[in-house]
């Protein structure tokens, strides 16, 4: 079977944390240093203020490493509960520049 070269990773931890400043400028200075991370969007829980992300990375390696690593070990420091799902991003390319998906611009 075929890697895709897009990975989508859903994360979000259960936590309330109203989304400011302070919680996302550090963990974006360490997160511009995971390998094979394309792009992170976070996620904000309306009326709850969770906190996640949708990411994209290169391979589903990539994208494992850093939701058993970094993402796993803020969630202890933190002590909070983490969801996080993987997608294949190459196989719903088509549909998804059918929609106008800004991951899919040509």
């Amino acid at each position: 079977m075929t890697q895709p070269s897009r990975v989508f990773l859903y994360a979000e931890l259960q936590l309330s944390a109203p989304f400011t400043e302070e919680l996302w400028q550090e963990i974006n200075q360490a997160m511009h240093t995971v390998p094979g991370m394309r792009s992170k969007t976070w996620l904000s829980g309306i009326n709850n203020h969770s906190v996640g992300g949708f990411y994209e990375f290169d391979s589903v390696e990539s994208a494992r490493a850093y939701a058993q690593g970094m993402l796993a070990d803020f969630a202890k420091t933190a002590n909070t509960s983490l969801s996080v799902k993987l997608f294949d991003g190459d196989v719903v390319a088509e549909a998804s520049k059918d929609m106008n998906s800004p991951f899919f611009i040509s």
